[in-house]
């Protein structure tokens, strides 16, 4: 399971409040330092968005609340195989990491000729945590859910990071189908079984990663450029970035209404409220940049991050309502 956020995926470039401690004078680096180090490896950050979408929907596949056991597994496992695709994120991208403003803090980014943490010890543990979630999903919840998990791991590793990032401007629109796969994975750990409300999900984060991505990478885009990523806001103008942002906010409002004859009329009421709430902030965007020409994307960044929060708080609490359906 992996982001998104953020990547969900797709901020997982976001910087890492603080700076890390490398080695002392001598070389030598304390436990606690290479325990912090490996922690931000797993970009917590992105964990913390990916678990606000995992928990509603095993919320909603149950219609009520499942075992506590079987909530802390599925998150749990959630976690660690998200922090293992991160981890090797970084890895496979320590290069650009250091030419890039934001990420030259990360652990494999060597300060003073040193790093906090060495190559091989990001990936040995990038791959310890992937085998954790997969035995510990797989044994305590099921082997879908385990391999639906795995497929995250795989999918953010070697789609995106491997494969898309440094050659398309189309990278954060596919590789970020990583961040969605929590939403399968909860609803899997529940049922046994993956179904449309989940897929529907699904699809709501899809087309949800690129209007938050973008906006993200347009404040961001000197930093892309720099390190040769071609990130949409590097290879396009200003206004076609805006123009597919608006596309793209515009089929996720849609994908949430989707859900409503399952989920319920409040949770519609809810879904069509926050949706307009995201398309008047993606229209303002595309104003201002026809106007002024100088985007000012960040607002649209933060406020994609609390639609995402409320979407699934409300998927969460109508879940649980005894008069929730239609």
């Amino acid at each position: 399971m992996t982001q998104a956020t953020s990547a969900v995926t797709g901020s997982g470039d976001l910087p890492v409040p603080g700076d890390v401690v490398g080695p002392n004078a001598s070389g030598r680096r304390s436990a606690l330092v290479v325990l912090r180090s490996l922690f931000q490896l797993t970009k917590p950050r992105i964990i913390e968005l990916l678990l606000v979408t995992t928990l509603p929907t095993m919320l909603l596949a149950r219609r009520g609340l499942p075992g506590i056991g079987l909530i802390a597994v599925t998150l749990i496992g959630g976690s660690l195989a998200a922090g293992s695709a991160n981890t090797l994120n970084c890895y496979l991208d320590r290069d650009i990491d250091a030419v890039m403003k934001r990420t030259s803090r990360r652990p494999l980014v060597a300060r003073g000729g040193k790093a906090a943490i060495r190559p091989g010890e990001a990936l040995a543990f990038g791959v310890m945590l992937g085998v954790a979630a997969t035995l510990l999903l797989g044994l305590l919840a099921n082997w879908l859910s385990a391999a639906l998990a795995d497929g995250a791991i795989l999918f953010y590793v070697f789609v995106y990071t491997l494969l898309l990032k440094r050659r398309t401007a189309s990278n954060i629109v596919i590789g970020g189908a990583a961040g969605c796969f929590p939403v399968l994975v909860g609803w899997a750990a529940v049922t046994g079984s993956v179904s449309w409300p989940a897929v529907v999900l699904f699809a709501v984060i899809f087309l949800w990663t690129p209007p938050h991505f973008w906006a993200l990478a347009m404040k961001f885009r000197d930093d892309y450029a720099a390190a040769n990523v071609p990130m949409l806001p590097v290879v396009a103008p200003a206004a076609t970035v805006a123009r597919k942002i608006l596309v793209y906010s515009y089929a996720m409002v849609v994908a949430t209404l989707l859900l409503a004859p399952y989920a319920g009329w409040v949770y519609g009421a809810c879904a069509a409220g926050l949706g307009g709430w995201f398309l008047l902030e993606a229209h303002r965007l595309r104003a201002g940049i026809a106007s002024a020409g100088a985007p000012a994307p960040m607002r649209l960044f933060h406020l994609s991050i609390a639609y995402l929060t409320l979407l699934f708080a409300v998927v969460a609490v109508t879940a649980v309502l005894p008069w929730h359906t239609w």
